[in-house]
């Protein structure tokens, strides 16, 4: 059996080359031709010697760990965010890939010390965030500690930084569109938190679609909730009660739209019968639904793995990226 190789020096003694071309070797330095790292990293599996991470993590100032910022899961808001979930699991998958882990990191709205906590212990490298939750304050926080990080969405901080977005312009538009094409006259628009910029592009999509069609706004076919189930039945209930003509209803999550279909049923009304129901994300929930839920398609576990491709490209190039996410309507049985 081979003796174990304690330190870097053994291995360069091993291999005949000098303990800085050793870590390069491991660190796969673009400094050390292919052969040479071949060579050094079979001498060092064959002698069973491992990089110590803490070790490694003082001379480099780097943990290789991401962490994605959200916000606490609260018991009475019902199933869990599914696609937050499948975003997640999108970012840890390309991280992996790339030799970072995930940590996840709950904050609530407004507090900052989470930044420094977090950088200047080095626990993380650097962050990801979302728009909907993320205030000014926090995205000024990050930036005055020169804290990599990435956006799912645009913040309205307006700073420059790194981001992955839906097109919720052309998803709210597309929503609608499909309403009116299935025969629809009343349809409503049951939206989340109103300042969430993708919220506002969904309206703005909801709205072009209307005009285009030759149809006025009513301000009573449209109101806001909070992302649970609990505000989405609250929500269709205003609804229900202030348009009770409505016949189509574009909502902008599947979850809040699973609980509006539940509404609708309660007041004596089908769906798609009576009410055409439009929601968004497609998560994977959403073809199980009853019906089966019509939805705009922001493909999740797509948006995390560039979450965490483009926040390590920053990471080492300092490149700030934009990408966009294109919508895609999937019609089931819902509408």
């Amino acid at each position: 059996m081979n003796a174990r190789a304690h330190t870097i020096a053994d291995v360069a003694r091993l291999a005949g080359v000098s303990k800085s071309t050793v870590s390069r070797a491991l660190n796969d330095s673009p400094l050390i031709g292919q052969e040479t790292k071949d060579r050094i990293r079979a001498i060092a599996e064959e002698h069973h010697f491992q990089l110590n991470a803490p070790a490694r993590r003082l001379r480099t100032k780097q943990s290789h760990t991401v962490a994605f910022v959200t916000y606490p899961y609260k018991l009475d808001s019902g199933v869990p965010d599914v696609f937050l979930l499948e975003m997640i699991s999108g970012a840890s998958g390309a991280l992996h890939a790339e030799g970072y882990d995930l940590l996840i990191v709950q904050t609530v709205r407004g507090e900052t010390a989470w930044v420094r906590e977090y950088l200047e212990a080095g626990r993380v490298d650097g962050f990801v965030l979302l728009s909907a939750t993320c205030t000014e304050d926090q995205a000024r926080a990050l930036a005055d500690a020169n804290a990599p990080f990435i956006a799912w969405g645009v913040l309205s901080w307006g700073g420059a930084h790194s981001s992955v977005s839906g097109d919720s312009l052309t998803g709210g538009r597309l929503a609608t569109e499909h309403l009116l094409e299935t025969g629809r006259e009343r349809i409503a628009f049951l939206g989340g938190p109103s300042k969430t910029p993708e919220i506002v592009d969904r309206y703005r999509g909801y709205e072009a679609a209307l005009e285009a069609a030759g149809k006025e706004i009513d301000p009573a076919l449209c109101v806001e909730a909070f992302w649970t189930e609990a505000e989405a039945e609250n929500a269709m209930r205003t609804l229900l009660e202030q348009a009770p003509d409505l016949d189509g209803v574009v909502v902008c999550s599947d979850l809040m739209a699973f609980a509006a279909m539940n509404t609708i049923r309660e007041h004596g009304r089908s769906v798609p019968d009576d009410v055409g129901v439009v929601g968004y994300d497609d998560v994977s929930l959403a073809q199980y639904s009853n019906p089966p839920l019509t939805t705009i398609r922001q493909n999740g576990p797509l948006a995390g793995q560039l979450l965490g491709k483009h926040l390590i490209e920053h990471l080492r190039t300092g490149v700030v990226t934009s990408v966009t996410i294109p919508a895609e309507l999937v019609v089931r049985e819902s509408t």
